[in-house]
């Protein structure tokens, strides 16, 4: 169809380790030029032929078509090829095998300071790109003051980009890349060297490029929610081979369960001891459904603990701990936080659910340990020694407002209360 501007055919890029590598031009060249006339390559070890040298696909059998105005998010876990794919579509580099076939110019944002000359001013560095887009002078002429105001940077316009900070470079690439005539722009998870505001205002615009300019854009990043809130389209990638392609959404929700399978115990045996069999541990949303993906910030989740107890005690106390992914503690919850002593345990089976607060954690990965003591006497099961554990994923639903389409800063996200003066009750 004539509205696809991308399109890729059996795509695979291959690279060699080691092949060119000896230290010394000269070795290198006599080794290539041995490969290109099928020649023994006098700089191989004795025995070593050229297949016993280790390369990998980046890239294998790629294909897919994009058409004009389509926002698709590229995602997969690192080392999965998306970097590599860019280069690919941005002519960086030349694919092994197949074809891509490109409509129109192509803006893109790969690494901080890519396309610039360090040694030229802001200003100029505007007018290069301009020029290497095919724009004329007067044509980025009436561009340049959009272009300088989006990038928040014009005390420093004059002054050779060598002395700008990242978040700088940023700034001025993007505001570059966006606003020149460019038909399809391909931004990388350098936006993420950015602040807060300008990953916003970057979000924001290319939503704008798309939908109100027909332009096509590419966006590789981590963040799903920003993925989620910008792309309508996603490619997922694994290992270099495309894995699905198809709505964001599916994508996303395709890639967070191959990353974030929450355990659901079933043999407990192990931490039976001479107080409680224990019969069960899982994480669950309200409905008593196993949680087996990642959950917003808005969410509530439960922790579902069973135990047939065998011996009571009057300091008896059960509950959880939980860490974040750097191993600070988050907090303690134990059933005898709330004291009463109808909800204490029994002899017998008891069920018990403790509810994680929803408005509260921030994003990122939490891991849940299952907790039983002898209120300051001893530990029954030491979060902190040998506990089951449970993983939990928050992403995204950090708040209502559009402040935040990214994790905030801080160990929490707690969503508090404001209220204007004379209406506080």
């Amino acid at each position: 169809m004539n509205d696809i501007v991308i399109k890729a055919e059996n795509i695979g890029k291959y690279y060699r380790l080691g092949q060119i590598n000896t230290g010394m031009f000269y070795s290198d060249a006599r080794s290539w030029i041995s490969r290109k006339l099928g020649i023994e390559d006098k700089t191989l070890k004795i025995g070593e032929s050229i297949e016993d040298k280790k390369g990998f696909w980046a890239l294998d059998d790629i294909n897919f078509e994009i058409r004009q105005g389509d926002r698709v998010g590229i995602i997969g876990k690192n080392g999965a090829g998306k970097s590599t794919l860019l280069k690919v579509i941005s002519r960086i580099t030349t694919p092994t095998t197949g074809r891509i076939g490109i409509k129109g110019s192509v803006a893109s944002l790969l690494e901080v300071g890519t396309g610039f000359h360090p040694e030229m001013t802001g200003r100029e560095n505007i007018y290069l790109n301009g020029s290497i887009l095919g724009m004329k002078r007067s044509e980025i002429n009436d561009k340049i003051d959009e272009i300088i105001a989006f990038s928040e940077i014009d005390e420093h316009i004059d002054t050779p980009v060598k002395r700008y900070s990242s978040g700088m470079y940023v700034r001025l690439a993007f505001a570059v890349a966006a606003n020149l005539d460019s038909d399809i722009l391909i931004a990388d998870e350098v936006l993420a060297v950015g602040d807060a505001e300008f990953q916003k205002r970057a979000l924001g615009k290319m939503n704008d490029l798309s939908s109100k300019q027909g332009r096509t854009v590419l966006f590789v990043s981590h963040r799903m929610n920003a993925v989620k809130s910008l792309c309508n389209r996603g490619i997922l990638l694994d290992k270099g081979k495309s894995i699905l392609q198809d709505d964001i959404d599916k994508c996303i929700n395709k890639y967070q369960s191959g990353l974030y399978d929450t355990k659901t115990f079933t043999d407990l045996s192990h931490y039976n001891n001479d107080f409680f069999d224990l019969l069960e541990f899982r994480l669950t949303d309200r409905n008593n459904v196993d949680i087996t993906g990642p959950i917003e910030n808005a969410d509530k989740a439960y922790v579902r603990i069973g135990l047939d107890m065998k011996k009571a005690h009057h300091a008896f106390t059960v509950g959880y701990a939980i860490y974040n992914s750097d191993g600070t503690l988050m907090y303690w919850s134990y059933l005898t936080d709330d004291y009463d002593e109808d909800n204490n345990v029994r002899l017998g089976k008891n069920y018990l659910t403790g509810e994680i607060p929803d408005r509260f954690l921030n994003e990122g990965e939490y891991f849940i340990y299952f907790s039983a003591s002898l209120h300051y006497i001893q530990w029954i099961v030491n979060p902190e020694e040998d506990s089951p554990c449970l993983k939990l994923h928050i992403q995204g639903g950090l708040s209502d407002s559009p402040f935040w389409p990214a994790r905030r800063p801080g160990v929490c996200a707690p969503v508090l209360k404001w209220v204007r003066e004379g209406d506080c009750k």
